[in-house]
């Protein structure tokens, strides 16, 4: 459950980059660039957060 809460506010962040981005006038190729380096470091932070340690 804690991850999705964690791709939501990710997902959440990701708009709002994007938008300020948009209203900046950068061009869509460098937008697009931040928004898969963005979607990246949620996946690998959301994993590491989330993950349960082993026992052994």
């Amino acid at each position: 459950m804690s991850f999705a809460i964690y791709l939501i506010g990710y997902l959440v962040l990701i708009a709002g980059v994007s938008y300020g981005l948009h209203l900046a006038h950068v061009s869509q190729h460098w937008i697009v660039v931040a928004d898969l380096i963005l979607i990246g470091l949620a996946i690998a932070t959301g994993v590491r957060s989330t993950r349960h340690k082993d026992p052994a």
